[in-house]
């Protein structure tokens, strides 16, 4: 069985479900994925199976990545990620993966790039909350002291302090899946993902099941 499947952001929407709760979801059109490459113990050391996702141009794809893609088709990748497998050697290299391996109401873990806000101060990087706003003031958005007076004499290691924010790797886990549409590749996941509409996103089967 394969775990994952790589998909793109679509954006955001809203839905009943059965019991009349209006919940908001994430569509993710994932897959279809191929299997470009198939790993296994006796030879990788471990199991799982590599997946390219999406079209790239010829021209910007390089001669070894040309050959390793033609061993599984004709077509050239713009994303190439690993998911795990119980049994990989039941896969053939070329074979199409889409939503059907998952199934509505189950629990999902979604992993993806946070969007950059560049570089900011405490108060968006870290939630400070400011300073005094009265008259006279001027420490409205600075971090304040962050010195360790004499002894020692230095900032400490881990300070929190203002620099580029986002572009971070993010995990949410246990969100349900509310719908599948399997003839557009769609999955609606109950809530938010990380990163911009348009950004990849990865969906695995969790390894821990929040009750």
């Amino acid at each position: 069985m394969c775990k994952g499947l790589i998909g793109k952001k679509i954006g955001m929407t809203s839905m009943f479900t059965q019991e009349g709760h209006y919940v908001p979801v994430t569509v993710v059109q994932a897959g279809p994925c191929i299997v470009t490459q198939v790993k296994q113990i006796g030879t990788d050391g471990y199991d799982a199976l590599q997946l390219g996702f999406g079209q790239k141009k010829s021209n910007r794809v390089n001669k070894p990545l040309k050959g390793h893609f033609a061993k599984a088709g004709e077509n050239l990748f713009s994303v190439l990620k690993e998911v795990a497998a119980d049994n990989p050697g039941d896969f053939n290299l070329g074979q199409e993966l889409t939503v059907d391996i998952f199934s509505v109401g189950e629990k999902v873990d979604v992993v993806g790039t946070s969007k950059g806000r560049g570089f900011t101060g405490v108060m968006k990087r870290h939630g400070f909350h400011g300073g005094k706003k009265t008259h006279g003031s001027k420490s409205h958005r600075v971090p304040g002291s962050v010195g360790c007076s004499a002894w020692p004499s230095k900032v400490t290691k881990g300070k929190r302090l203002p620099g580029h924010c986002g572009v971070e790797r993010k995990t949410v886990k246990n969100l349900e899946i509310m719908d599948i549409r399997l003839d557009q590749n769609l999955i609606l996941l109950k809530g938010a993902l990380p990163g911009p509409v348009s950004g990849t996103v990865m969906i695995n089967l969790p390894k821990r099941i929040k009750k």
